[in-house]
C-alpha cells in the first residue's frame, strides 16, 4: 500500500547516460557530442541542476567511458556538490536507473521521489520540470511527461506495406522526466529489467502513472537530424534568455 502523500518527499534524480549511442554513427557516445559549443549531457545536467528541488544528480555511465571526467571538470563544476557520477552503466536502460538507485539507496527515504531523464533530451526547460514536480507534489505513485499522438498511425506487415491504421485516440507518446516513489521504482525495475522506460516497469506492477503534458520541443536526441533541430531549439532558448 502506497504511504500517505507528503509535500515533505525529497527529490532525487538520475540520469541514464551508459549508451554509446550507434544510431548516431558517430563513434563519440552520443551523449558527448557538440551542440551549441557544449556536449549534450552539459545542457540536460544544467537545466536540471537549476532546479532547487533536485538534491542530487546521479548520473549513471559505462565502465569504462573515458569522457566523463574531463567533461565535468570543463563545464559542471558549479553543480558539484549535486552531480555525482557512478560508473555502473548495465546492460539496458533498467539496469542502468536500478544500479544508479542502489547506489545512493542509504541516503533516501522509500518514499522519497526518483526523478529519471535522458541525457539525450538536452532541451529540457527547466521550468518544464519544475511544472512537472509540481504536477505530481501529491500523487501517491508518479508519473511521465508525455504528449498525445497527433499523427495518423500504420501498422506494418513483414514487407513494409500497411497492414491496418491503428486508432490514435488515447495514445501518447512517453518523454521523460519520469517520476515515482524511490521503493516503488526499484522494485518495479528489479522485477522488469527489461523495461523501455520507467513507466512500463511500474505498469507491470499493476499502477497507473499519471500522465503529464510535456512540449515537442523535449526531444529526444536518436539520429543525427535530431541533432540539427536541437541545436536550434537550444539557440532559440539562449536567445529567449
Amino acid at each position: 500500500m502506497a504511504p500517505p502523500n507528503t509535500n515533505k518527499r525529497r527529490v532525487v534524480a538520475v540520469v541514464p547516460a551508459a549508451g554509446s549511442g550507434t544510431r548516431m554513427g558517430d563513434p563519440l557516445p552520443k551523449q558527448y557530442l557538440d551542440i551549441n559549443g557544449l556536449p549534450m549531457i552539459v545542457h540536460t545536467l544544467t537545466a536540471m541542476a537549476a532546479v532547487s528541488r533536485i538534491e542530487q544528480i546521479v548520473v549513471v555511465i559505462a565502465a569504462n567511458d573515458g569522457y566523463w571526467e574531463q567533461t565535468a571538470a570543463r563545464h559542471l563544476a558549479p553543480f558539484a556538490s549535486r552531480v555525482v557520477a557512478h560508473r555502473v552503466g548495465g546492460v539496458t536502460r533498467a539496469e542502468s536507473v536500478l544500479n544508479g538507485l542502489r547506489c545512493v539507496e542509504s541516503l533516501f527515504a522509500h518514499h522519497d521521489w526518483v526523478l529519471v531523464h535522458d541525457a539525450a533530451r538536452p532541451c529540457i526547460r527547466t521550468e518544464l520540470i519544475e511544472q512537472f514536480l509540481d504536477e505530481l507534489e501529491d500523487e501517491s505513485v508518479g508519473g511521465l511527461l508525455a504528449l498525445p499522438v497527433a499523427d495518423t498511425l500504420k501498422r506494418s506487415n513483414s514487407d513494409q506495406r500497411v497492414e491496418a491504421t491503428v486508432a490514435r485516440e488515447h495514445l501518447w507518446r512517453a518523454q521523460t522526466p519520469q517520476m515515482f516513489r524511490f521503493d516503488l521504482l526499484t522494485r518495479a525495475l528489479g522485477a522488469m529489467p527489461d523495461a523501455t522506460d520507467e513507466a512500463q516497469a511500474i505498469e507491470a506492477l499493476g499502477h497507473q502513472p499519471r500522465l503529464v503534458i510535456g512540449e515537442s520541443a523535449n526531444l529526444k536526441v536518436t539520429y543525427a537530424t535530431d541533432m540539427k533541430l536541437a541545436q536550434i531549439l537550444l539557440m532559440e532558448s539562449e536567445r529567449v534568455k
